[in-house]
């Protein structure tokens, strides 16, 4: 199983998902599920994960080790079984880019949470906070629906 978070620029909302989900992954035993991140849009391509985002996840006990923002493309898509996104930019960007047969795969985060309201980007929004409750419910939901599926 492979997961992939997207955003905007893969610097702050993706990583701090694929940080977390990685996290939960490993304190429920799932080492069958493969977690990475990556950018829809060019403005961030080589940059390592925003501060106010290593921030967050150094308050929150939650690791991650330094790493490049890099661009999804349709091609790399079809390797992954979710391509999950944080708002509804991020998923129209994901319809636009996938093969017509990888748009099955494309759900918004917190969807997973029972939520359709998108994850505030806090490269604009400068709260941290609201992004990690978030993303946190969203891997949370995530991590239900993979442990109803067996190992």
């Amino acid at each position: 199983m492979k997961i992939l978070f997207v955003c905007h620029g893969n610097i702050c909302r993706s990583p701090m998902a694929e940080s977390v989900m990685k996290k939960l992954l490993a304190e429920a035993g799932r080492d069958d599920v493969a977690v990475e991140s990556a950018a829809l849009h060019t403005d961030e391509i080589g940059s390592d994960i925003h501060y106010g985002t290593r921030g967050k996840l150094r308050e929150k006990g939650v690791p991650f080790t330094p790493r490049k923002a890099w661009l999804l493309t349709a091609e790399k898509a079809k390797e992954y079984d979710f391509l999950i996104g944080m708002d509804a930019y991020n998923l129209a960007d994901l319809r636009r880019l996938v093969y017509p047969e990888d748009r099955e795969k494309i759900k918004s985060l917190l969807s997973f949470a029972g939520s359709e309201k998108p994850i505030a980007d806090p490269w604009y929004t400068g709260n941290f906070d609201a992004t990690w409750d978030d993303v946190l419910a969203g891997c949370e939901g995530l991590l239900k629906e993979l442990q109803a599926k067996p190992l």
